[in-house]
């Protein structure tokens, strides 16, 4: 498989507070991966960084082989990275059919696809956005960015504050994108066992650094260094 992102030694924060130190670690096509910590540890940075909203201080982020450190937002949108922000970003004046088409390039992802994975969507399509529910806001947030047609998938806490059938709903689409569409995923994530079962690979942060690897399944396994590293009970 080709490699799909790289990040090279990065640190990065807001100003000159340096909030990510050293961090390196690499994605592969269709690799998933799933981002752990305590709250504050520099998860939610990771991808902000990624996006280019932070301040780099040193190292570089290559995606496929080319060095995106230093361009926008947008382009960085346009290269293929799809981003569902913690705060979601839905536009109260906007139906959910708005929000998607909006934002629609030419790709595998399109309005009926994106309503096959989320049905409630259909059924909401013409409802604007101040008139969903969290769930379903968090579900057009992520169908949005699917619309997009992203070859990387940024999700940050896509389960906060949800009801637990709503996270059912939201855990069946996330799985169906990684395993049987194989889109490469980064989940940052409180819910550090739902996470991994998730995704195939695992990184945990401590303020700021990384202090584990490995593939989800082990760290799943492992009670004793999920409580070490991320305090589950």
């Amino acid at each position: 498989m080709a490699e799909l992102l790289a990040f090279d030694n990065v640190s990065a924060g807001y100003g000159n507070s340096v909030v990510l130190e050293q961090i390196s670690f690499r994605m592969q096509e269709g690799d998933s991966l799933a981002v752990l910590g305590r709250n504050g540890v520099g998860k939610t940075s990771l991808l902000i960084t990624l996006m280019g909203l932070t301040r780099r201080h040193a190292g570089s982020i290559l995606w496929r082989g080319r060095d995106i450190s230093r361009m926008p937002t947008h382009q960085r949108a346009q290269s293929g990275l799809g981003w569902v922000p913690q705060e979601r970003f839905i536009f109260p004046s906007l139906s959910v059919e708005e929000h998607l088409t909006a934002v629609a390039r030419p790709g595998e992802w399109t309005v009926d696809k994106v309503y096959r994975l989320f049905p409630r969507l259909q059924e909401r399509r013409g409802n604007m956005g101040n008139q969903l529910s969290g769930g379903e806001q968090q579900m057009l947030a992520i169908a949005r960015a699917l619309m997009v047609n992203p070859s990387l998938l940024l999700l940050d806490e896509p389960m906060e504050g949800l009801a637990p059938v709503i996270v059912q709903e939201l855990t069946r689409a996330i799985r169906s994108l990684v395993e049987d569409r194989g889109l490469s995923v980064i989940v940052v994530e409180q819910h550090a066992r739902l996470a991994l079962s998730l995704t195939r690979r695992a990184m945990v942060l401590d303020r700021g650094r990384i202090v584990h690897e490995s593939d989800s399944a082990s760290l799943l396994a492992d009670d004793d260094a999920l409580r070490r590293l991320v305090a589950v009970a």
